[in-house]
């Protein structure tokens, strides 16, 4: 069957590998449909993802149809369609017992610890698969995990009607922030330095947009929330001059979310995180908010359709990471056709 893989850094190949077998008790066999291509498939790419092993089957975006069920596997059929968590924890370290998966100090992720869901077919723990209506189209199922990475960090970071949300980066990232934001009723500002990127967010909700590139940061946002400043900062962007800035504008008592991330120190002021005794937090993945988000696009909450910009066949796969490379004014999603 066809498979997507990153032999090693630099060297992507769309290539035949061998079907897999029956699944085994608690197990599904999928047979993907649509999956998207994420910043961190870019890395595995380029050698810069730090957790990548190589040769490695990419994607972690991935929805399909289900094929075969293991023994002892309840609630799932062959026929019905299903979108894959591509976090897999070990249920019982000092991470997962307090409800944090996300952070299992054995974790493994579909896609950069163990092959992922850019082939045909694959066996995955039937924990890890989450049915989705016969209506829901496979691109927006395949959707959900992206939106999943937003409702964990406006978790960790706290959400309501009456925050100001500033979100550094309107990428896939950062609609997919804004639109869970809005959903929670905050009034939401986001920056990018591309304007086509401020036009998509604008149509997505956004009640103000930054270009930063044309005017600061900090001036944009100094009157909001009453001269205090943004409640709530979440950078998609990773870069590190970002926290010290986010630090500086953020409200007293705020809180930053962390999402994108560089291997490059960054300067951060104490001062400014004990003065107005700010909140840090990380997010990584997502803890098991597939379920939430599956009903949102269900219930027509989000609006998944205008991220997609491109699909690809899955044999074009390398077309798709050139576009992406070579265009990103051009895209968001990027997504990869398997078949139906």
């Amino acid at each position: 069957m066809l498979a997507v893989s990153v032999q090693s850094p630099h060297h992507l190949e769309v290539r035949e590998v061998a079907a897999p077998g029956e699944p085994g008790p608690g197990e599904i066999l999928l047979r993907t449909i649509r999956a998207g291509i994420c910043g961190s498939d870019i890395h595995i790419f380029h050698g810069s993802n730090p957790f990548a092993r190589y040769p490695r089957v990419i994607g972690h975006e991935f929805a399909g149809i289900i094929e075969a069920v293991g023994a002892g596997v309840e609630g799932f059929a062959p026929g019905d369609r299903a979108v894959v968590d591509p976090v897999v924890s070990c249920g019982h370290c000092y991470a997962c017992r307090l409800g944090r998966s996300n952070v299992c100090g054995n974790l493994e992720v579909f896609g950069v610890h163990r092959d992922g869901g850019f082939r045909e077919k694959l066996v995955v723990p039937a924990i890890n698969c989450v049915k989705v209506p016969d209506t829901m189209p496979f691109e927006v199922a395949a959707l959900a995990e992206p939106f999943a990475v937003a409702a964990n960090v406006l978790s960790r970071t706290g959400i309501d009607a009456g925050d100001t949300v500033l979100i550094y980066g309107a990428g896939t990232v950062g609609l997919t922030v804004l639109q869970v934001a809005k959903l929670h009723g905050a009034r939401c500002l986001i920056a990018d330095i591309d304007a086509a990127r401020l036009e998509r967010a604008r149509a997505l909700g956004a009640d103000v947009t930054i270009h930063s590139r044309v005017r600061s940061v900090p001036d944009a946002v100094k009157d909001e929330n009453e001269g205090l400043g943004p409640t709530l900062v979440i950078d998609g962007a990773g870069i590190p001059a970002l926290l010290e800035e986010a630090c500086r504008i953020a409200s007293p008592a705020g809180r930053i979310g962390l999402l994108g991330f560089s291997p490059a120190p960054c300067n951060i002021s104490q001062q400014e995180i004990v003065k107005k005794e700010l909140t840090l937090v990380g997010s990584r993945l997502n803890r098991k908010f597939l379920p939430q988000v599956v009903t949102w696009l269900a219930e027509g909450k989000l609006n998944p359709a205008a991220m997609i910009t491109q699909t690809f066949l899955a044999q074009e796969a390398r077309a798709a990471f050139d576009l992406i490379e070579t265009r990103p004014q051009d895209t968001i999603k990027v997504q990869l056709a398997f078949g139906e």
